[in-house]
């Protein structure tokens, strides 16, 4: 059948009937808000390219994690600051390291919350790369074991899952064998799977005080050129014990996050970075675009693309939208 028998824009006449046939449904259960944590009391400092999103000590860290339950979101994953780096990024895998003592805190005051730790070096060590270096090269090998040290620390504090971000080959087996002999067999790993080398992240980078010293991390990152290769990534992955996987950036990459919704029966998650969130906030200050609508069709398209789960800077602001703007 055919016009004028069939018309399709019966089913858009009104909110209610567009909702009512609506492909995808966006909800708070769908949101992860990423949170930066810093040493000090009372700290709340904004990050000057990422409007609306701050350095937090864990006192104001506490009280952020209060509103982001309150508003229904699901969890939110934690990227440690530390006073003092290293080359070997001792920082991430202290005991009594920032992150450490953030989830410890958040877990004592708002204990239904999904505290999840990213893992990586990268904010912690003195040179900025995401693994130990042998000379001017990040030694794969070498850093495995710290990784998997920073994930049993985490756990150990009530993380409720640990996220590793560094692209090194293997470690996510790395991480699963230590959790597993710590005694943390059902603690999942959310694997950042195909983790792009992306202009997308510079003001993840200033919020996180985590630029390189020196070169690049195309060594290690994966080439936005590739496709296939996200596939590879994803699949050794889930082969070595992720239980969630995850496209990084997302919007750029809506077609590698399809594809992974497709090939694997994970879980798939999205990170919609900094960059993206930066681009819309700053179009929006400039009166260029409706923020709102750009936010929400953003995460739609993010959510319609196969993600499961997204993790954005946007999470309260959608989440106040969702809830009717409360």
């Amino acid at each position: 059948m055919s016009f004028p028998i069939v018309r399709l824009r019966r089913l858009r006449r009104s909110p209610a009937l567009r909702r009512l046939v609506a492909e995808t449904t966006l909800t708070v259960n769908d949101l992860i808000y990423p949170l930066f944590v810093c040493e000090g009391q009372g700290v709340r400092q904004d990050v000057g390219s990422m409007p609306g999103v701050s350095r937090l000590s864990i006192d104001t860290l506490v009280r952020e994690c209060r509103e982001v339950a309150e508003l229904g979101i699901a969890g939110v994953i934690l990227f440690g600051i530390p006073d003092e780096k290293d080359a070997l990024g001792h920082g991430a895998y202290d005991p009594k390291g920032i992150i450490a003592r953030a989830v410890r805190a958040i877990k004592k005051e708002v204990r239904d919350l999904l505290v999840i730790c990213d893992v990586c070096l990268c904010e912690y060590t003195d040179h900025g790369h995401c693994g130990v270096l042998d000379k001017k090269r990040v030694h794969n090998d070498a850093t495995l074991e710290l990784l998997a040290k920073a994930a049993v620390v985490y756990a150990q504090a009530g993380a409720d899952m640990v996220a590793p971000s560094d692209m090194m080959d293997g470690r996510v087996i790395e991480i699963r064998e230590a959790l597993d002999e710590a005694g943390l067999e059902e603690l999942p790993i959310m694997s950042y799977a195909a983790k792009y080398c992306s202009a997308f992240y510079g003001p993840f980078r200033e919020a996180a005080d985590s630029a390189p010293s020196f070169g690049d991390r195309q060594t290690y990152q994966m080439d936005p050129a590739n496709a296939i290769e996200a596939l590879r990534e994803v699949m050794l992955d889930v082969e070595e014990g992720a239980d969630i996987v995850m496209v990084k950036p997302a919007m750029p990459y809506l077609d590698i996050i399809h594809r992974v919704r497709q090939e694997f029966d994970l879980p798939v998650a999205a990170y919609q970075v900094s960059g993206e969130f930066a681009m819309i906030k700053a179009a929006a200050a400039n009166g260029w675009v409706d923020h709102d609508r750009m936010m929400m069709e953003s995460l739609v398209g993010i959510k319609r693309a196969g993600a499961d789960i997204i993790i954005t800077y946007f999470a309260k602001d959608a989440a106040r939208l969702l809830a009717g703007g409360r």
